[in-house]
């Protein structure tokens, strides 16, 4: 029994590895792979955590890790869990998200600095869950570093739902009115982990899709939706080389 009460504690069961206090997750493959080059990891094949690879080699930053992909927020926080367990303290998220503002467009940066839960996790980590908070110094490093790279981005909440195939115009429109720039998958439930955990935790998106017009828009071969995701790529990079104390 670990210390919150629970039965099985996130590191049993497997080889636990000694990482440093910085950690990047990345929601897909693709990215995956691009955060691979762009933060100098090895070309190895890191090692097998669940699902996902786990890479801690990189040639230019100490103390760095990346896992990934994760889809999904019970997937999500098993990762983010076990990373806590080993050593993370400063999780950093990219994820795909789908517009619902009408302000964003395909191939923008979205980071979220709250998210309305929809999913089934955060209730587990949270009393009456119904909102989950990005740590505000990350956020503001993140934001720091969209400026640096020129990168304009949008900064409020997103709406993260468990169920893609269920998002109705009632709902879409519901939390648009609330603030909900964004649709996506994982973040309030990272956010709800880092809390319980005394972590940080921040994300940064790249939308994907348009949901805006109550019409799905798909952007995935939009050219602006691959700058973004190279814009978000240079982001996380410039962020990971800041000193921990900056």
């Amino acid at each position: 029994m670990d210390a919150s009460g629970a039965i099985v504690h996130p590191g049993s069961g497997k080889s636990p590895q000694k990482l440093g206090p910085l950690a990047v997750l990345a929601a897909t493959g693709p990215d995956l792979s691009l955060l691979r080059r762009s933060l100098a990891f090895e070309a190895d094949e890191g090692r097998r955590l669940y699902i996902s690879r786990l890479f801690t080699a990189s040639k230019r930053h100490s103390g760095l890790s990346l896992a990934g992909p994760m889809v999904g927020a019970p997937y999500a926080v098993m990762v983010a869990e076990t990373l806590i367990a080993w050593g993370a303290r400063c999780l950093i998220f990219l994820g795909w998200c789908g517009a619902i503002a009408e302000t964003v467009a395909i191939g923008d940066i979205v980071l979220p600095t709250s998210a309305f839960i929809d999913e089934g996790t955060s209730r587990h980590y949270r009393p009456e869950p119904r909102t989950s908070f990005a740590s505000s110094p990350l956020a503001r490093k993140i934001s720091d570093c969209c400026a640096s790279e020129k990168t304009g981005a949008h900064a409020g909440a997103v709406w993260t739902t468990d169920a893609p195939y269920r998002e109705t115009p009632d709902q879409l429109l519901g939390y648009r009115r609330r603030g909900a720039l964004a649709v996506e998958m994982e973040v309030s439930a990272l956010y709800s982990v880092a809390a319980f955990r005394r972590v940080e935790a921040a994300a940064v998106l790249v939308v994907s899709d348009d949901l805006s017009r109550l019409t799905w828009t798909p952007g995935f071969k939009d050219p602006r939706f691959a700058r973004g995701r190279e814009a978000a790529g240079a982001i996380i990079g410039r962020l990971c080389s800041m000193p921990a104390d900056a």
